[in-house]
C-alpha cells in the first residue's frame, strides 16, 4: 500500500493506494481524506500597496512587464494575460509606484484576481 498527496485545483487529498497482484479485484478503498487546501506564499508584511491591478478576465498569464519598485503611469502595461487564444494587456489605471506583483508567468487567474498592487 502507498500513500501520496495529490493536490487538485488547490485542493490537497490524501490518497492511498493498494497494489494488486492480479490474482482477486481489491476491495474499494474508503473515500480519501480532503485534506487542508494549500496555502500560497503571501507577500512580505507591508509589501502591499494602496490600489490594487485586478484581472479582467480568467485567463493564463504570458508575460509580466515590471518589477517591484518601478514607476508607472495610467496606461501602462503591467502583465499580458492570454484568454481563448487571444493576448490582453493589463494595463495600470493609475499612477505610482509597483509595490508587489502577485502572479508570475504561467500562473492561471480569474476574473477578479490581484496581479499587482501599487502606490498610488
Amino acid at each position: 500500500m502507498k500513500r501520496y498527496t495529490i493536490t487538485v485545483n488547490g485542493n490537497a487529498y490524501d490518497v492511498t493506494v493498494d497494489e494488486a497482484d492480479g490474482s482477486a479485484p481489491a476491495a474499494a478503498a474508503p473515500a480519501p481524506k480532503k485534506a487542508a487546501p494549500a496555502k500560497k506564499a503571501a507577500a512580505p508584511a507591508g509589501a502591499q500597496g494602496n490600489a490594487s491591478i485586478n484581472a479582467p478576465m480568467n485567463g493564463t498569464i504570458v508575460d509580466v512587464k515590471v518589477k517591484v519598485g518601478d514607476k508607472v503611469s495610467n496606461g501602462t502595461v503591467i502583465a499580458v494575460l492570454e484568454a481563448m487564444k487571444m493576448e490582453n494587456d493589463i494595463v495600470s489605471d493609475k499612477d505610482g509606484v509597483v509595490a508587489s506583483i502577485n502572479v508570475n508567468k504561467g500562473d492561471s487567474v480569474e476574473t477578479g484576481a490581484v496581479v499587482a498592487t501599487l502606490n498610488a
